[in-house]
């Protein structure tokens, strides 16, 4: 009898873990636990194309899932990619850091995804939000993408302009210096179709539109300040482009 108590109590366990890990919320979100990241995820059925979303600073996936995104999915019907929202951490900036290898993590999680969400090995976008903004367009020049977007993006042109916790060092930064490897090389992106917008009111505007210049992309500038409500207004938008996007790829 204590035998077969332990072994319930065991399986009772292992189910509460297993529904944590990758439960489905009401809004049709799917929780993905990879190591100690915490990612959200909106199938939209086997061999369909993968989107990436990264959040800004101080959000969290759960935040990124915003009706407007889900209605945008589901407006799209059959069109809709799977949508894998990233968990980003407090200030990461999605690129490899002294305390965790997100960047290369992100990665790897994305050479996974056939396996792991049934996704289009081949038809993958990736796209964010400030700090996500700028981890998209980091992100994308290390492998292919179809398409990459940034909106809003956190984008500085020296070190010394960048908050407290966005890079270790300055060698870190010099690293991850976009504008200086785009000067080298204005292909950074290896042919993915880019998309670039900002707010009119937003203290990113004259990094975004001269990132813009620099590797030949057209940024769009829209009423707004830098927040999550510009992120609102604008979302629609930007599931079109990445649908389009990944049908074209």
């Amino acid at each position: 009898m204590k035998w077969i108590l332990a072994a319930g109590l065991l399986v009772a366990v292992g189910a509460i873990a297993y529904a944590w890990q990758r439960g489905v919320g009401d809004s049709g979100t799917e929780a993905l636990a990879v190591g100690p990241r915490r990612h959200l995820v909106v199938r939209a059925g086997e061999g369909r194309p993968l989107l990436v979303l990264l959040h800004g600073r101080g959000m969290t996936p759960a935040e990124m899932a915003m009706p407007e995104l889900l209605d945008a999915l589901e407006e799209l019907g059959s069109r809709a990619p799977t949508v894998l929202i990233a968990d980003g951490g407090e200030h990461s900036y999605y690129h490899d850091r002294a305390d965790f290898d997100w960047g290369t993590d992100l990665l790897e999680l994305v050479e996974d995804a056939p396996e792991r969400l049934g996704s289009d090995p081949d038809r993958v976008a990736i796209g964010g939000f400030s700090m996500g903004g700028f981890g998209a367009l980091d992100l994308a020049r290390q492998r292919r993408f179809c398409a990459v977007g940034g909106h809003a993006p956190a984008l500085w042109r020296e070190g010394g302009e960048t908050p407290a916790g966005a890079f270790d060092d300055a060698e870190d930064f010099e690293r991850h210096d976009l504008f200086e490897l785009a000067e080298r090389d204005p292909r950074l992106f290896r042919g993915a179709r880019v998309w670039l917008d900002v707010g009119d009111r937003d203290p990113f505007r004259e990094t975004t539109t001269a990132f813009g210049r620099l590797v030949g992309a057209r940024v769009r500038v829209w009423p707004g300040e830098h927040g999550t409500r510009y992120l609102r207004e604008h979302v629609e938008e930007y599931v079109r482009f990445y649908a389009s996007a990944l049908e074209a790829c």
